[in-house]
């Protein structure tokens, strides 16, 4: 799995805010960037922290597929 994937992945999965579970989701679709989201106080400290368990390799790559496969948005 890609960066970007994984961090929307723990970013979703690390919090109860559905704001911060929509950008997650947006992040994972591309609507926007890590940059853009690093911008924004309210998700800042979720994403650092989402970024720092991708560092650390806490991620279950099977648990990032299944998310991706549910939220990930295809265009035809």
């Amino acid at each position: 799995m890609d960066k970007v994937t994984c961090i929307a992945y723990l970013l979703y999965h690390s919090s109860t805010s559905q704001d911060i579970r929509e950008k997650a989701i947006q992040l994972l679709n591309g609507d926007v960037s890590i940059r853009d989201l690093k911008r924004n106080a309210a998700i800042q400290a979720p994403l650092i922290l989402a970024e720092s368990l991708y560092r650390k390799n806490y991620v279950d790559k099977l648990q990032v597929q299944r998310f991706a496969e549910e939220f990930l948005l295809l265009e035809v």
